[in-house]
């Protein structure tokens, strides 16, 4: 916004910036509209918007629901998005126990169970596997960074579910993963991913 509103257009404007995008931090709307972050603040009490962490957790609640492959709490991060059997968004804010001691970056591990977990959630199968998993870490990710996942099933085969999966901080992406999973309903799935 380049110019200054006035409170009463600021507040209208604030609304439909956090409907558009429910996962603004404070910092960005304080940026985006040229005020203090105590401001943007104020407005969002005023609108009766709660802050961040509130407004993901409550998304993510209803998208729990959804899952069918594991339970909400196994998922990495938080479901902001969820269109089952198509695609899924997650988020996730690594805490300092998750990084290396001495050069303070993330390890592997756990942004890899971010991809894994919202793999299977995206997943319209009541019980699934990771069978191969084709993964590339790209940049490093540091403690305060927030990892945007974005996950799709591009095909289906029987019970063979293709899905990639890309991991963002900002506009960067950090990590991406093709993994085929298995969806364990039938008899023969044992034969099936031993093929994959």
């Amino acid at each position: 916004m380049a110019t200054k509103l006035n409170k009463k257009e600021r507040l209208r404007q604030l609304k439909i910036e956090i409907d558009k995008n429910p996962f603004y931090t404070d910092d960005e709307l304080a940026e985006l509209f040229s005020v203090s972050v105590q401001t943007i603040r104020l407005d969002r009490m005023e609108l009766g918007i709660p802050e961040l962490r509130e407004r993901i957790k409550n998304v993510a609640e209803e998208n729990y629901r959804k899952v069918k492959a594991i339970v909400g709490s196994e998922i990495v991060g938080e479901l902001i998005d969820l269109e089952l059997g198509k695609s899924g968004i997650s988020v996730f804010e690594p805490t300092p126990d998750m990084a290396f001691l001495k050069t303070k970056i993330i390890r592997g591990h756990y942004i890899y169970s971010q991809a894994e977990s919202l793999a299977i959630s995206v997943i319209d199968a009541d019980v699934a596997l990771i069978g191969v998993a084709n993964i590339k870490y790209k940049y490093p990710v540091r403690i305060g960074d927030r990892l945007v996942a974005k996950a799709e099933v591009i095909r289906r085969r029987g019970n063979k579910y293709f899905v990639w999966v890309m991991i963002k901080v900002k506009n960067k992406e950090v990590f991406r993963g093709k993994f085929i999973l298995a969806s364990l309903e039938s008899d023969n799935t044992e034969k099936e991913m031993q093929q994959s």
